[in-house]
């Protein structure tokens, strides 16, 4: 079992305030500004909650795929992953999307369909993502 942290420090109020997400455990990034504005309008170079989950949603899932097909006998040469999370200010998320593109030797399209199919359902970030109400998946070989 592993933990991971980070740690923002917030100034001011919600309209009014901004955030650093100053540390990461694994030292990897940071500091990186956040704000309300950058989370519910245009991100003018800020991160928001909603990025940050769909970076971690993204290498979950190629994780998950790169390891399902790997198991099958197909591993893939190349996958390409774009998450995207959609958040409505006054709602939340209400909304999520994986774009895969895959280069796996050996494997036809249906075959990649159903194993990127799997990795949406099993990986353990779709598993927290669960409550958003309208998941799309567009799995594609190259």
């Amino acid at each position: 079992m592993t933990d991971r942290t980070a740690g923002v420090t917030w100034i001011g109020g919600l309209g009014d305030g901004s955030g650093t997400i100053n540390q990461v455990g694994s030292g990897a990034f940071g500091p990186l500004p956040v704000t309300w504005p950058s989370r519910a309008e245009s991100s003018d170079g800020r991160t928001s909650p909603e990025e940050l989950l769909a970076a971690a949603w993204a290498s979950c899932f190629s994780m998950a795929l790169a390891h399902g097909l790997g198991q099958a006998g197909s591993p893939p040469a190349r996958l390409e992953t774009t998450a995207t999370v959609t958040f409505e200010p006054g709602v939340g998320i209400v909304r999520g999307s994986i774009h895969v593109v895959g280069t796996v030797p050996g494997l036809d399209q249906d075959g990649f369909a159903a194993h990127a199919g799997a990795a949406k359902e099993g990986c353990p970030v779709s598993k927290a993502l669960a409550g958003i109400p309208d998941v799309a998946l567009e799995a594609r070989l190259t």
